[in-house]
């Protein structure tokens, strides 16, 4: 997703929102379903994954919740734009939704995707059908009971053409969704799609809704989910109000521990912390990179920081002469020095990176063709592309302030091989019109909790993706992510999205500049909460000891 949206960042990032990626593992505490195993074996040619030994829920009943909870106070930077799940592109309103709505199958603390309102699954041995069994004890918000139904209402709302989902391209190989019976959901794809899971449960961009609040228009003011909390009201005065859901198919385990979830947005990221400090705030969802220096060894402060999925780039316009040669931008390419960018907008918190992987997982691939700041070799490619008296546009905002640090860095940068940059700095909604309508010479932001490698690539690199708007277009690029969407080896599926990196790093369809750590804070009354890798906040396991 780029910057804080799950697709349109998601659109941006896709460019969410995904909603993508994978990432570093962190460890989060309890698995989703005690007793459950996530691991898939093979049996008779077909592969499950089952709750328990011998299919059983071995699930054991837990304590109930602690009395006096408590209700957490969480500080947003940014007010989420709406809370319909399949319309919202807003990482602000995937904070909420991801307390009150469930998808089927969701990431785990390592991001391997484990069971939730699905509680196992069957693949067919040709691969193209999914059989998924549903919890028989999930009720919705307003008391009604959870079904096969909800499900294929769900997708087939994201999948209508009509409709404008966001995520509809998660659902490009689904050919067919179907309710076998009550607790029974039948996937029927037109290809093998082994990154399914991933497509389905990756955020809460892809949760299942009830139709009636679809029916009666009150699914963006009162969002009624399966989830942990319960949505009770919004305003600008009370925040986004949250209370712990009685009912909720974690209940045995005594979850969620807290009374409820208050939401309240506060944009300048100095009085979030000074209001966490004095504790009128639990939680904060960002550290300004440049106070976590300050903030050791602060008692008052807990600062918990984990590598993302995440990662920066810009991409110069393949439309527009003298970008649509591969030698400017191979020389724009050379000549920045990533290390410098990196430190500059994130103090220490990134690792810069010339793939858009971070290191440390199975699909990360360590490839660095560029030398930093080679002003000698990015010279002479100009030279041979015939450009001279080059100024670039970068499209920036300060919604996204590392954006502009970016841009101010590389403008000094570039000016070493006489290359001048202009900072077109705008609110972020002027920047998508911008780059949805090309109309920038290049464009720089972030896709955000990516998993798998096929949310890295495919919508911003194929020539018929979604989020291709530098106009990149490689046949060879094309067939080797479209093998990859239906190679179900990991091995070799591995292979082939390392040969694609090559082309798009070689031929700079993006400059990736560095991949973020997630950062969080909260104060010393807040225990069981961890960062995630994919950028998720979950407070189901959180507990208050004041």
């Amino acid at each position: 997703m780029n910057g804080t949206s799950r697709s349109r960042i998601g659109m941006l990032v896709m460019m969410i929102l995904a909603i993508a990626l994978i990432v570093a593992a962190c460890d989060s505490g309890e698995s989703v379903d005690t007793g459950e195993t996530t691991t898939t074996a093979a049996s008779g040619g077909e592969t499950t994954t089952t709750a328990g030994e011998g299919g059983e829920d071995t699930t054991t009943t837990a304590a109930a919740a602690p009395e006096g909870g408590g209700i957490l106070i969480a500080a947003q930077g940014a007010e989420p734009d709406r809370l319909d799940p399949h319309l919202t592109s807003a990482y602000a309103s995937f904070q909420v939704l991801e307390n009150v709505y469930d998808t089927l199958v969701q990431p785990g603390p390592d991001l391997s995707m484990e069971p939730a309102l699905a509680e196992s699954w069957e693949i067919s041995d040709d691969n193209l059908t999914w059989t998924f069994t549903l919890r028989s004890d999930v009720v919705w918000h307003n008391g009604r009971a959870f079904t096969a139904d909800d499900v294929v209402y769900s997708y087939d709302r994201i999948m209508d053409p009509d409709f404008g989902a966001n995520n509809a391209f998660r659902f490009a190989s689904i050919e067919e969704v179907t309710a076998v019976d009550a607790t029974t959901v039948a996937i029927q794809l037109s290809r093998p799609t082994p990154n399914l899971l991933v497509n389905i449960g990756a955020f809460k961009g892809m949760a299942i809704v009830p139709r009636e609040i679809v029916e009666d228009g009150t699914i963006d003011t009162n969002p009624v989910g399966t989830g942990p909390f319960r949505f009770v009201s919004s305003s600008p005065d009370q925040g986004i109000v949250l209370e712990r859901n009685p009912d909720y198919w974690r209940a045995s385990e005594g979850l969620p521990y807290l009374d409820g979830v208050t939401f309240i947005q506060i944009p300048d990221p100095t009085v979030k912390l000074t209001n966490l400090r004095s504790g009128e705030v639990d939680w904060v969802d960002t550290v300004p990179p440049q106070q976590l220096a300050a903030l050791e060894g602060d008692s008052s402060v807990v600062v918990q920081r984990v590598p993302g999925g995440d990662y920066h780039y810009f991409a110069l316009n393949q439309n527009r002469e003298p970008f649509n040669d591969v030698r400017v931008r191979q020389a724009i390419a050379t000549a920045i020095n990533r290390e410098e960018i990196a430190e500059a907008a994130q103090f220490g918190a990134a690792t810069a990176n010339q793939t858009a992987i971070p290191a440390g997982t199975f699909w990360s691939y360590d490839y660095a063709p560029f030398t930093a700041s080679d002003t000698a070799a990015a010279t002479a490619l100009l030279e041979e592309a015939g450009v001279s008296d080059l100024t670039i546009e970068f499209l920036v905002t300060s919604d996204f302030p590392e954006t502009v640090t970016q841009a101010q860095v590389i403008a000094a940068q570039l000016d070493a091989i006489g290359v001048g940059v202009e900072i077109r700095d705008v609110d972020f909604s002027t920047w998508l019109d911008a780059q949805g309508g090309g109309d920038f010479d290049a464009f720089m932001l972030s896709w955000i909790g990516n998993i798998d490698p096929d949310d890295f690539y495919y919508a911003q690199h194929h020539s018929t993706g979604g989020f291709n708007f530098q106009g990149y277009n490689s046949p060879e690029v094309d067939q080797l992510l479209d093998a990859a969407r239906v190679e179900t080896d990991q091995n070799a599926r591995k292979a082939l999205y390392d040969q694609a990196a090559t082309l798009i790093v070689d031929e700079a369809s993006y400059t990736y500049l560095y991949n973020p750590e997630n950062i969080n804070a909260w104060g010393p009354q807040v225990t069981g909460y961890e960062v995630r890798g994919d950028n998720a906040i979950r407070f189901v396991e959180t507990q208050l000891q004041r």
